[in-house]
């Protein structure tokens, strides 16, 4: 693993929202290690880079817009080399309850726009993603996009602000244990909510 991929939107308008959980991790990383971010225009993203438990790193928030987020991670592996498996893209998810993670090796985009860009960007669902649960209690009567483009609620914020440090952890583990272990401490069941996975996003 050498690239870590927050997906959001960039802007203040977008801080605290539910589809800038990734940017929120990354950047809690590059905080926890002491990398500063720094504009790479030619990748339309913003980059750090981190040496995380003895292991270098490149930290990338896409600015392409989370819907051209492929884009941005495509033009960065086309110059520097490196394979899909090689990344971990982090990112919100609707069809999960707010707070829980689930990190796999590969899989669907399951309506997540981000996802989907890089999916077509790549040709691959072969590359480790980390999702993060933003699901509220209650249906947002809004719909789906506008819900994930609005923020957080103060007491949905206090949950989501400890997913985040979580999520944080679970990629040290990942990078110093590999990817089975941090799934095996991390990943967790359905907190009694059904999975719905033709839940619409932005």
């Amino acid at each position: 693993m050498k690239l870590i991929v927050g997906l959001g939107n960039p802007g203040r308008r977008y801080e605290r929202t539910p589809h800038n959980v990734g940017f929120d991790v990354v950047d809690h990383l590059a905080q926890r290690h002491g990398a500063q971010w720094a504009l790479a225009s030619r990748f339309e993203a913003a980059l750090a880079e981190a040496s995380i438990v003895g292991q270098r790193v490149v930290l990338m928030k896409p600015l392409t817009y989370m819907n051209l987020s492929g884009r941005a991670v495509q033009t960065y592996l086309a110059k520097n080399g490196g394979e899909p498996g090689d990344i971990l893209v982090i990112c919100d998810d609707v069809n999960l309850p707010l707070g829980q993670l689930r990190l796999r090796l590969s899989g669907s985009h399951g309506g997540h726009k981000g996802l989907l860009s890089i999916i077509q960007s790549l040709g691959t669902l072969d590359f480790p993603r980390l999702r993060i649960g933003v699901r509220p209690a209650e249906i947002p009567t809004e719909g789906w996009i506008e819900y994930v483009l609005s923020r957080f609620s103060p007491e949905a914020w206090d949950v989501i602000e400890r997913a985040e440090q979580e999520a944080a952890d679970a990629v040290e583990i990942a990078l110093e244990r590999g990817l089975e272990a941090a799934m095996n401490r991390f990943n967790r069941r359905n907190r009694g909510e059904a999975s719905t996975e033709s839940a619409e996003e932005d």
